[in-house]
C-alpha cells in the first residue's frame, strides 16, 4: 500500500560527526557555557512526582471499563511514561545527582523506571553513551535501524506500522546489532521491575497493570511525542544528521528537542539547553529545525524519499572503547 521508497541503503559517510568540532569552536568563543554543565536537582522532585502521579492513576483506573482504561492509557498515561523515558535519558547523563555520584543516578533510574513496566533504565544508559561517542557507527550505534527495517518498511503502510511498533524495535535492536554481556545492575533492574509489576497486579488488579504497559507501548509508538525518535537523526535534508525541535512539547520532554545542542554539549542538562542556543545562536539558528513532531511523523510516513534507511552511517575505525 502506497508508493515504494526509492532508497535502498543508508547514507554512508566518511567524515566524523560534526558535534565534537562544533563543541570546541563554541567553547573557545563562549567559555561561559561551561557554567551550565552541572546537575539539575529539580529532576529528583519532578520524577518523584511523576511516579506518584502514575500510582494515583493506577488506583483511578482499576475499576473502569476496559475502553476507558485504554483511553486514559493513551491520552494521559502515555504522556507520563514517554516523558519518564526522557527523564531516564537525563539520569543516564548523571544529571540528577552529578557524575561524582554515578551509582546514585543508576539507582534513581531504576526508581524512575517503575511506572514504565518494563526494565529499561540500566540498559539504556549503556547503549546511549555509545550513541553519543560513536554516532552512526555501524554495529555500535543501536539507534540506527537494522537492514531488515530499512528493506521491509519501505511503503507508506509499512512505515506506518513501523512507527506504531517503534518501542519493540528499540527493545530488540540492541540484541541484534550490538549485544552486550548482562551486568549485575541490569539483573537488579529486571528483578525490581518484575516485583513492582506483581505488586501493581495484586494491589490494584489487572486493569492497572494493563494501563501501565499500554501507556508505555502506546506512548512510544504512534504518539505526538514519539515524533522525536524520527526528528532527531533521520536525514530529511541531505548532509544533515541531527535536527533540533523548538516546539511546545519540549515542556513535557526535558527539552530533548534541543538535539543539536544536546549532542554538542552532552554534559549540559535539558533545563539549560535553551541557554546554550541563546548564547551561541549563530551556530544553531541556521541549522535545519522543526516546530512540529506530528508533522515529522506525517512526513516520514507519506514521503516516498524517507524510510528507516534515511540515516547517516559510518564504518567503525577500530579504536572504539564501548560502554
Amino acid at each position: 500500500m502506497g508508493s515504494r521508497v526509492s532508497r535502498e541503503d543508508f547514507e554512508w559517510v566518511y567524515t566524523d560527526q560534526p558535534h565534537a568540532d562544533r563543541r570546541q569552536e563554541i567553547l573557545a568563543k563562549y567559555p561561559e557555557i561551561k557554567s551550565l554543565m552541572k546537575p539539575d536537582s529539580n529532576l529528583i522532585w519532578i520524577i518523584i512526582m511523576m511516579v506518584l502521579t502514575q500510582l494515583v492513576a493506577f488506583y483511578l483506573v482499576k475499576d473502569l471499563d476496559w475502553k476507558w482504561v485504554l483511553f486514559w492509557a493513551y491520552v494521559f498515561g502515555s504522556c507520563i511514561n514517554h516523558s519518564m523515558t526522557l527523564a531516564i535519558h537525563e539520569i543516564s547523563h548523571n544529571f540528577a545527582f552529578g557524575h561524582h555520584k554515578a551509582l546514585w543516578n543508576r539507582w534513581f533510574g531504576m526508581f524512575a523506571n517503575l511506572p514504565i513496566g518494563v526494565p529499561y533504565s540500566i540498559s539504556f544508559k549503556r547503549y546511549h553513551m555509545d550513541h553519543h561517542r560513536y554516532l552512526g557507527a555501524d554495529g555500535i550505534d543501536v539507534d540506527i535501524p537494522t537492514d531488515f527495517e530499512g528493506w521491509f518498511f519501505c511503503t507508506t503502510f509499512r512505515k506506518f506500522l513501523w512507527v506504531i511498533l517503534q518501542p519493540l524495535f528499540y527493545a530488540f535492536r540492541p540484541l541484534l546489532i550490538n549485544p552486550k554481556p548482562i551486568s549485575h545492575l541490569e539483573i537488579i533492574n529486571t528483578v525490581a521491575q518484575i516485583i513492582f509489576d506483581i505488586i501493581v497486579y495484586y494491589v490494584f488488579g489487572i486493569k492497572s497493570l494493563v494501563y501501565m504497559l499500554a501507556a508505555s507501548l502506546l506512548g512510544l509508538g504512534l504518539h505526538p511525542i514519539s515524533g522525536h525518535f524520527i526528528a532527531e537523526h533521520y536525514m530529511f535534508l541531505k548532509g544533515y544528521e541531527t535536527y533540533s525541535y523548538y516546539g511546545p512539547l519540549n515542556l513535557l520532554t526535558f527539552n530533548v528537542g534541543y538535539h543539536n545542542e544536546h549532542h554538542d554539549f552532552p554534559n549540559v542538562p535539558g533545563k539549560n539547553l535553551p541557554l546554550v542556543r541563546k548564547i551561541a545562536a549563530e551556530y544553531y539558528d541556521n541549522l535545519p529545525q522543526y516546530n512540529s513532531w506530528v508533522k515529522v511523523l506525517y512526513d516520514f510516513v507519506t514521503d516516498d524519499t524517507i524510510s528507516p534507511y534515511s540515516r547517516m552511517k559510518r564504518h567503525p575505525k577500530g579504536k572504539e572503547v564501548l560502554e
